[in-house]
């Protein structure tokens, strides 16, 4: 890995240089550019004999990790705590007291062999199901529509006259829920190019109804071919012969996400908590209708003029030719 100064070193490469370069070539006494740096006189001569010695490759930080480890637990145990925990699916706890080991010890066993955690794990098979560290890398794709990202967030409708937002949450306001919309967008992974409809329903049709129209925004904004379009499991995605006929129209292949793992449809979910933040819940809306109203002004908008720091501050049609 990357060696790095520690946080209490008073020396860094370039403070190291400056030193041998004094003493060396300048000439200062030792014990005087070891008060001038505010160090040591026993540490000015180690850098010094090190330079004398390696020459510059001598000022590098060299790893601290001892030559030898004789406490070190032996490999055979090791490998135990490690065929235990595969057949058991146990804690350290409980793997301890089985072999004789300190449960701190096989703590570190497992953490030194890139153990995955129990709650990272199916209890059954013992297969990961939340996203290794492999999952999180963060992509982008290099080309307007190569990939886009779908998905429905469900947020709950207004009653006339205002809910608890506009009354607080007293008698008067509880229990009238009068069900939910369900706001299907649609991200270019690219540009950031989003679209995004109200819908009373994310069955498959609905989903394949919007996947098109919101294909006609993205042609019609400079992005004429959709390649791949991403999402989550759901049943509406996964077995809707709409949808997979919709996406067959686009001449795009459709792609899933791995389960449990929402993260990596990350584009879509952060456009979701966007909406949350700055369109459904940014202001007190006293009506459905007036909320659903705001919500096209509110996506040009965002595709227009607000900044994304993913895109250097930038809004997403800057990243698309005019048309």
């Amino acid at each position: 890995g990357v060696l790095v100064s520690h946080r209490n070193a008073r020396l860094t490469m370039h403070g190291r240089l400056l030193l041998v370069d004094r003493v060396c070539q300048q000439r200062w006494p030792v014990a005087h550019a070891a008060k001038a740096m505010g160090i040591s006189r026993q540490c000015a001569h180690r850098w010094v004999n090190r330079y004398r010695s390696f020459g510059e490759a001598g000022l590098a930080d060299r790893s601290s990790r001892p030559r030898h480890s004789p406490t070190r637990t032996p490999a055979k145990t090791e490998q135990q705590v490690l065929a235990l925990r595969r057949v058991e699916r146990r804690g350290q706890d409980w793997l301890g007291p089985e072999l004789g080991l300190a449960p701190r010890t096989v703590s570190r066993i497992l953490a030194r062999h890139q153990v995955p955690r129990l709650v990272e794990c199916d209890p059954l098979t013992g297969q990961v199901i939340r996203a290794s560290k492999t999952t999180t890398i963060r992509y982008e794709r290099d080309r307007p529509g190569e990939l886009v990202h779908m998905d429905v967030k469900k947020i709950g409708r207004i009653p006339d006259g205002g809910g608890w937002r506009a009354h607080g949450r007293s008698e008067q306001v509880r229990g009238r829920g009068i069900g939910y919309d369900y706001v299907h967008s649609l991200v270019d992974d690219h540009s950031r190019l989003a679209y995004s409809e109200i819908l009373p329903d994310e069955k498959g049709p609905t989903c394949a109804a919007f996947l098109a129209r919101a294909a006609g925004y993205f042609t019609d904004h400079g992005i004429p071919s959709i390649e791949g379009v991403l999402t989550d499991n759901h049943l509406s995605y996964r077995r809707s012969h709409a949808v997979a006929a919709a996406i067959a129209v686009l001449g795009a292949r459709h792609q899933f996400i791995k389960p449990h793992c929402p993260w990596q449809n990350g584009k879509v979910e952060r456009l979701n908590r966007t909406l949350q933040t700055e369109w459904a819940y940014r202001q007190v809306f006293t009506s459905n209708a007036d909320r659903a109203a705001a919500l096209a002004p509110w996506l040009e908008y965002y595709n227009t003029r607000r900044r994304h720091t993913a895109l250097g501050g930038l809004p997403p049609t800057s990243r698309l030719s005019s048309t």
